[in-house]
């Protein structure tokens, strides 16, 4: 599989060095965006589960333009508008879960994925019968930068809205305005 380009390489990782972060008021809740002063590191619905796990002790409240950049993709996305350009994001996990966010970038705006849908396709890149969907949920659930790599969009095999760690308001929420923007923008084209 070909690696995102927007997200950098593991051994860029933190490790609880100095953590910028700056705030975004959206229509559903304040967000924390955090950064490693290049990168996006962190997006989070304020309270929300794994918020700031990627912070180190004592960050720094800052302008940056990563924080810039970051809060005009947001401004896109709430104007009900498909962000044409991706911020640089750093992640600091395992080679199984960038892999997972990997794919939560390849889901286009207003559709979804089953965790299954991405366990069979890791299955295949990895050359093996089969991948837990629940290993996937548990990397999909762990993702620190929610919205742009859009974990909201992954649903059960049911078609059931499960496991947002931003709520299942919040989740639901997305979906229908996604789902009412795109097919916006499909009837502007």
């Amino acid at each position: 599989m070909k690696e995102n380009k927007h997200l950098c390489d593991s051994d860029k990782r933190m490790n609880n060095k100095n953590s910028y972060i700056a705030y975004y008021d959206g229509p559903i809740g304040k967000i924390m965006l955090a950064s490693n002063g290049k990168e996006l590191t962190g997006l989070w619905f304020e309270g929300q589960k794994y918020f700031g796990s990627t912070l180190a002790k004592e960050p720094i409240e800052k302008d940056l333009p990563i924080f810039e950049q970051t809060k005009r993709w947001l401004d896109l996305y709430f104007e009900g508008q498909v962000p044409n350009f991706l911020v640089p994001l750093c992640f600091e996990t395992t080679p199984f879960r960038k892999r997972v966010w990997d794919i939560l970038l390849t889901i286009p705006y207003g559709e979804t994925r089953t965790y299954r849908q991405i366990a069979k396709k890791i299955a295949r890149q990895k050359g093996i019968e089969q991948m837990s969907a629940q290993a996937i949920g548990n990397a999909v659930g762990h993702n620190p930068i929610s919205l742009i790599v859009p974990c909201h969009r992954v649903i059960g095999s049911n078609e059931s809205l499960t496991g947002y760690a931003g709520g299942i308001e919040k989740k639901a929420w997305l979906l229908a305005w996604e789902k009412t923007h795109s097919e916006q923008n499909i009837n502007l084209e």
